[in-house]
């Protein structure tokens, strides 16, 4: 169902917008076609606003391809300058990623998707391509999962409505009941797992991060290849310093004055 929109609501900005989401790591280049086609816009619509973001400098035109130009990095940077999680974050995930010898983040909820604000490689190299303000959807990851456990019940529930809970491999979770009890069992334990749910071969091991009120503003995680994925390789190995992780951003975090992580 659509939201409630106020009379303050400017339609042809929504459009404009939908146009620049239409691009990702999936579709990097898109046709004319292909961009009406993703935003549900006539073709003549559609091509005002890709050429006026192109006069704008936000995308770049190569024959019958538009494609995003680091200009868009401006919405992000401002972003994340004003807060300090990722600033705080990142000396502890080089720590973590160090320690374990994988790949550390950080990430928030943006809708029903992930959206990371801090990352720290390790030496190994992942199939999946990650950068700051890479997005995937929050079903199919631990730390969506611990970010969706975090919601009370009706904010979980609106979230929840608005999912496409889409399979990406065999192992996503495609069932709301499914889903809904997984998030259950990382509100019990504290922490979540990804078990090859994004992409096969990658696992993902995650824990919340708090404000000073007790609530999930953020998630820390560990991403695992497969040898290293044993549930009881991950308990004894990589929770434990996982949450001690979590808990020194937290503190360090939460004795800054009040912003927004």
């Amino acid at each position: 169902m659509a939201e409630e929109r106020g009379e303050h609501f400017v339609k042809s900005f929504e459009r404009g917008l939908s146009v620049l989401r239409a691009f990702s790591a999936e579709h990097p280049e898109l046709t004319l076609s292909e961009v009406a086609a993703a935003t549900g816009l006539t073709r003549a619509g559609a091509r005002r606003f890709l050429l006026t973001l192109v006069d704008l400098g936000y995308l770049r035109v190569e024959g019958r391809r538009f494609a995003l130009t680091p200009r868009v990095l401006e919405f992000g940077y401002a972003f994340l300058s004003g807060r300090p999680l990722p600033k705080i974050a990142e000396p502890h995930l080089h720590q973590l990623a160090g320690e374990l010898h994988e790949t550390t983040s950080v990430a928030i909820l943006d809708g029903t998707d992930i959206y990371y604000v801090a990352r720290v490689p390790s030496s190994r190299l992942l199939s999946v391509a990650i950068t700051v303000g890479t997005r995937f959807p929050a079903h199919a990851t631990s730390m969506g999962k611990v970010l969706l456990a975090g919601l009370p019940g009706d904010e979980l529930a609106r979230r929840l409505d608005g999912m496409e809970l889409r399979a990406l491999t065999p192992r996503t979770i495609t069932s709301r009941e499914v889903l809904t009890a997984e998030i259950e069992r990382v509100r019990e334990r504290g922490w979540a797992i990804s078990d090859g749910e994004l992409e096969e071969g990658l696992h993902g091991v995650a824990a919340p991060l708090r404000d000073r009120t007790a609530r999930v503003t953020a998630a820390v995680n560990v991403s695992l290849q497969t040898h290293s994925a044993d549930e009881s390789h991950v308990r004894r190995e990589v929770v434990p310093p996982l949450l001690a992780t979590a808990s020194r951003i937290e503190a360090e975090v939460n004795l800054q004055p009040s912003a927004p992580v």
